[in-house]
């Protein structure tokens, strides 16, 4: 086994852990009959998730509330949504993820904030099966 292949089969197992089978899977099944689909899953598996996500310094409760005040940051409502669901599974509470997003506000700017905010609500009311 090389690193890459090393990296890339951490970084699946870890990336299934944190983001689910469910969200995992259907993209690497995609990946498997569309090249361009598979470079930036296969670099997305083995960079962030094999290569970084498996170092050991940070926990993954840490690693979730950075990716998310990142997330609030860069106006990405799509992968917020789903990186609040994997923060859950972390081990965040919904009152760290709310801080966390307040926090960023005063960083990031109210704009950035209140779309970040109003990403969780929906991300939380699809948890909880309102929508």
């Amino acid at each position: 086994m090389t690193s890459s292949d090393a990296y890339y089969d951490d970084g699946l197992r870890v990336r299934r852990e944190v983001l689910g089978r469910e969200y995992v899977d259907p993209q690497i099944k995609r990946a498997e009959t569309d090249p361009i689909t598979a470079m930036i899953q296969k670099l997305v598996t083995e960079f962030c998730w094999g290569a970084v996500w498996t170092r050991p310094a940070l926990p993954r409760k840490t690693r979730s509330m950075l990716n998310l005040a990142m997330l609030t940051a860069l106006d990405k409502p799509e992968e917020l949504k789903t990186h609040i669901r994997a923060a859950l599974g972390n081990g965040c509470t919904r009152e760290e993820i709310g801080e966390v997003l307040l926090h960023a506000t005063v960083y990031c700017g109210v704009p950035a904030g209140v779309n970040a905010f109003r990403h969780a609500r929906e991300a939380f009311d699809k948890i909880d099966g309102k929508g």
